[in-house]
């Protein structure tokens, strides 16, 4: 084997080496870089649309300013309807504290009648050493908390400037790549990464519907049960519901107990709620969503989430669907650039004549080959022709 080959094989096996470790190393802002791109995508048909609609097609900067600053105050919106609400109840329930505490250990009030039920309450009084070992081994890790708090606003602020930077350069990035390429090439990629982006866009619109409806059947079984806060924890449910499969069992879990620590009646019946709700999500209202905003089939989108969240957990959950759909675009495009689709009206040999034009007589195989005279010559021309190419008589004009 030559040593210029041996060398170029070591190259590439160090090159391929160094790379999987830069990604190793760098996981954490590709994810950032993943999701923000997601994000991007979702909201550029909007920003499109005010740039259009608002701006008559000028000033993306402005339009991309204006629909990122209706994002912040959703947001904000969303933080301060959980904010506020819980500070009061926190203040309020701080001052009311030892007295449920004292109700409690004499079996007195809900949470009393709930632990005496349940046996907790003496399970309680003989592991009060356990518990108090294991309340001052919580104040520990405190450090660790706060890393992750940091981190996690980092993560925010971080995924927020980089959606909003894909979003503004996105025009000139993507007309920047399709020049590299013929125009028919661009021509094509433009059209695929279309039908991608519209792919994840349905896909947003189609969470969000499952998530309202979930909240509203929250909302629905809380208020009918009389629970306090129906509103406040409804809303967190439906936000919790955005995460396939799993966002319906984690806020139904936080449902239930405020159910349960209201009434028994209440908890069961909010329990045996999420229990249908949740089976008919995952296994109905997502597949039927999802197949008419994602264009995907049930089967494909039921067996995406489940590979991609044994993969890469929640986030891989989130992205699932969106990914499977991408794929599934450019699996089609592949399919039709390489085998080609079939036509609308058969044809037939080199100058594809139309099947329904060939004679009945006439084998299909000598479509195209000549013949002697010409079916579509006129008759007069046929009869002044002489053999040999002589062309007419003398004393003949030519028609």
């Amino acid at each position: 084997m030559p040593v210029r080959t041996i060398l170029a094989t070591i190259g590439l096996v160090l090159a391929t080496l160094v790379l999987i470790e830069i990604v190793r190393l760098s996981s954490r802002v590709l994810t950032w870089i993943v999701v923000g791109a997601f994000f991007a995508v979702a909201l550029y048909p909007l920003v499109g649309w005010v740039q259009r609609r608002v701006f008559g097609g000028k000033r993306r900067a402005l339009a991309t300013l204006v629909v990122f600053l209706v994002v912040v105050v959703v947001l904000a919106a969303l933080i301060t309807a959980f904010a506020v609400p819980l500070a009061t109840e926190g203040t309020k329930f701080a001052s009311q504290l030892p007295g449920i505490i004292d109700d409690a250990r004499h079996g007195k009030g809900p949470v009393g009648g709930l632990l005496t039920r349940t046996h907790a309450l003496q399970w309680v009084q003989t592991h009060q050493s356990t518990i108090k070992n294991f309340a001052a081994g919580l104040t520990t890790p405190a450090v660790g908390v706060l890393t992750g708090v940091a981190t996690t606003v980092t993560a925010t602020v971080t995924i927020f400037v980089l959606a909003y930077l894909m979003v503004l350069e996105g025009p000139l990035v993507v007309d920047g790549f399709l020049h590299l390429f013929r125009p028919t090439t661009s021509e094509r990629i433009r059209h695929v990464g279309a039908d991608c982006a519209r792919s994840v866009t349905g896909y947003v619109s189609g969470n969000l519907v499952i998530s309202l409806i979930c909240g509203a059947i929250t909302y629905v079984a809380l208020l009918i049960m009389g629970v306090p806060f129906a509103g406040l924890i409804a809303l967190f449910v439906g936000i919790a519901d955005l995460i396939p499969l799993v966002g319906a069992t984690l806020g139904g879990v936080v449902a239930v107990l405020a159910a349960f620590i209201h009434s028994v009646p209440a908890g069961i019946v909010v329990l045996v709620v999420f229990i249908v709700y949740q089976q008919l999500e995952n296994h109905l209202l997502q597949p039927v969503i999802y197949a008419r905003t994602v264009k995907l089939n049930p089967l494909t989108v039921i067996i995406a989430i489940l590979i991609a969240a044994e993969l890469a957990g929640i986030l891989g959950a989130l992205l699932a669907i969106p990914v499977a759909s991408i794929i599934q675009v450019i699996l089609r495009d592949v399919w039709d650039h390489r085998r080609g689709r079939p036509k609308e009206e058969p044809t037939v040999g080199e100058q594809e004549r139309p099947v329904d034009s060939v004679p009945a007589a006439e084998p299909l195989g000598t479509a195209d080959e000549p013949a002697d005279e010409p079916a579509d010559e006129p008759a007069a021309v046929r009869a002044n022709s002489r053999p040999g190419g002589e062309g007419p008589a003398a004393g003949e004009r030519r028609p």
